[in-house]
C-alpha cells in the first residue's frame, strides 16, 4: 500500500512521467492559470536556473539526515524537493524547514521511500537511516536512476559492499559514502603520511569502542507517530521500545548504533571515522586486509583481547592493543590513532581531496554534475569498512582468520563464513 503523505510537488506524484528539466513546461500546459515563471526558477547571478539544480530528497531526516539536509539546502546548485522518514515528527520538520528556505509548501513528504524514489523528477537521494537499511536503500536507489550520499557506516556485514559496488557500476550511478572526519579531521597524521615525512608505514594502532550488543529492552507501546514495522524492516520483528530506535550517537545502549540487528556499535560507528582516517593517511583505500590475528586477553587478565589486520603489502593496523602511547608515532584524536613509519623520509605524494566546492557535500555535487567518482566513492568506502567487520568477526569467534578478498570469503573457514551476511526479514532482500 503506498504511504504517501503529501505529495505536492507541483502534482508530481509518484509514477507521473515528469523530467527534471522539463517541469516548468509541463506545469504551463496543464494549468488553468497563467503561468509566471518566477526569479528564482531563471536563476541569477548567485542561483543557477532551476534546469542546472540537483534536485533531492532525502531519506532519514532525524539527527545525522537533518545535518545532511541542512548542508544541501544550503547550496543553491541544489533543489530540495522531498523527504522521507517513518516518524512524523522527523518528516514533518524536514518538510518545515525546506518549505520555509524555499517560501513554498512544496516539499513532499514521504513515508516509505520507495515512494520518493518512484519520482523521476529526483537526480539524487540523502541516506542517513539506521545501517541496517543502507545496502537495501543503496540499491533500489541506484535501480532507480538515482545518485547516492549515504550517511556511514555504509555497510553492515561483509556481503552488503561488492553487492552496493556492483549496483553503482552497473547502473552508472555516484555513491558517496558519508564520513566528512575521513579528509577533513584527521590532517595530524594525513599530512606527513603522504609528505612521506614519517617514512614507510609500517604500523598503525586504533583505539575505539567495541562491536554492539544485543538488545534485551522490555515491550513498550508503539506510538502513533513511527511506523514501526517500515523501521524494522529487514531487522528481526522486535517489540517497540523507544531505547531501541532512538538515534542518540551513543553505543553503550538506548541507541539503535547499540544493537547488533541495527548498527556493528562503536567499532563500524566511530570506527567507520577512525579507520578511515588512519588507512586513508596510510594509503590503504584501495586495498583489504587478507590476515586477521585475534590476541586473547594476557594470562595476567591485566591486558584485554585484541585483534591485528595485515594488509597485502605488509602494514598491520591493531585494534584497540594495550600500548602508550609512542614518542615516535604521528597521532590523531588525541592518540586514539598512532601511525609509526620507519623513519626514512620518502618522496611526497599529493594528497586526494574533495572536487568541487563546500567539502563533502560539495565533493558529491560536483561528481554529480560531471559524472567523476566521488572522495569517498562506495568501492573506497567498502574497503574501509571491511576492516573493522573483520575485527569484529574475529571478536565474536575469539581466533584469528584469512581473509579472501577476490572469492569475498574466509579460506577454508565454514564458521566464519556464516558471519558474512545475515538473515533478513521478509520481503527485504539484497
Amino acid at each position: 500500500m503506498k504511504r504517501i503523505v503529501d505529495a505536492a510537488l507541483g502534482g508530481a506524484v509518484p509514477g507521473r512521467q515528469v523530467r527534471r528539466r522539463g517541469f516548468l513546461g509541463a506545469s504551463a500546459a496543464a494549468a488553468a492559470a497563467p503561468y509566471v515563471i518566477t526569479s528564482r526558477a531563471l536563476g541569477d547571478a548567485k542561483t543557477p536556473p532551476a534546469s542546472d539544480r540537483i534536485v533531492i530528497g532525502g531519506i532519514g531526516i532525524g539527527n545525522m539526515g537533518s545535518g545532511d539536509q541542512g548542508a544541501f539546502l544550503g547550496r543553491p546548485d541544489v533543489q530540495y524537493v522531498a523527504v522521507c522518514d517513518v516518524r512524523k515528527t522527523f518528516r514533518e520538520k524536514g518538510k518545515e524547514r525546506v518549505d520555509q528556505r524555499y517560501g513554498t509548501p512544496d516539499c513532499a513528504a514521504y513515508v516509505d521511500f520507495r515512494d520518493l524514489l518512484a519520482r523521476d523528477d529526483i537526480d539524487a537521494v540523502h541516506i542517513a537511516t539506521p545501517d541496517h537499511w543502507h545496502a537495501i536503500m543503496t540499491i533500489a536507489a541506484c535501480r532507480a536512476g538515482k545518485d547516492v550520499y549515504l550517511q556511514k557506516p555504509e555497510t553492515l556485514t561483509l556481503r552488503e559492499g561488492p553487492l552496493m559496488i556492483a549496483a553503482a557500476r552497473r547502473y552508472g550511478r555516484v555513491v558517496s559514502g558519508g564520513s566528512q572526519r575521513v579528509f577533513d579531521d584527521y590532517h595530524d597524521i594525513v599530512d606527513p603520511c603522504w609528505a612521506g615525512e614519517i617514512g614507510a608505514i609500517r604500523s598503525l594502532d586504533i583505539s575505539v569502542g567495541g562491536p554492539s550488543q544485543a538488545c534485551y529492552l522490555p515491550a513498550q507501546d508503539t506510538p502513533p507517530d513511527i511506523d514501526w514495522d517500515l523501521w524494522l524492516g529487514p531487522a528481526p520483528w522486535e517489540p517497540y521500545h523507544p531505547g531501541r530506535c532512538d538515534g542518540n550517537f551513543g553505543t553503550g545502549g538506548n541507541s539503535w548504533r547499540s544493537y547488533v540487528d541495527y548498527s556493528g556499535g562503536s567499532l563500524t560507528d566511530w570506527g567507520a571515522h577512525h579507520f578511515g582516517g588512519a588507512i586513508f593517511a596510510a594509503d590503504l583505500r584501495e586495498l583489504q586486509p587478507e590476515k586477521v590475528t585475534y590476541h586473547p586477553r594476557s594470562a595476567d587478565g591485566r591486558d584485554a583481547a585484541y585483534v591485528s589486520l595485515t594488509y597485502p603489502n605488509g602494514v598491520e593496523i591493531h585494534h584497540n592493543r594495550p600500548q602508550a602511547l609512542r614518542p615516535q608515532a604521528s597521532v590523531a584524536h588525541g592518540g586514539a590513532i598512532q601511525i609509526v613509519g620507519d623513519g626514512t623520509p620518502r618522496a611526497p605524494k599529493a594528497v586526494p581531496g574533495y572536487r568541487g566546492q563546500g567539502g563533502i557535500y560539495g565533493d558529491f555535487i560536483d561528481c554529480v554534475k560531471t559524472r567523476q567518482r566521488p572522495f569517498r566513492d562506495i568501492e573506497l568506502a567498502v574497503n574501509t569498512m571491511t576492516a573493522p567487520h573483520l575485527v569484529a568477526i574475529a571478536y565474536r569467534l575469539e581466533r584469528s582468520l584469512v581473509w579472501d578478498r577476490a572469492a569475498e570469503r574466509f579460506r577454508d573457514d565454514a564458521g566464519a563464513d556464516r558471519l558474512v551476511d545475515r538473515a533478513r526479514r521478509e520481503p527485504w532482500i539484497v
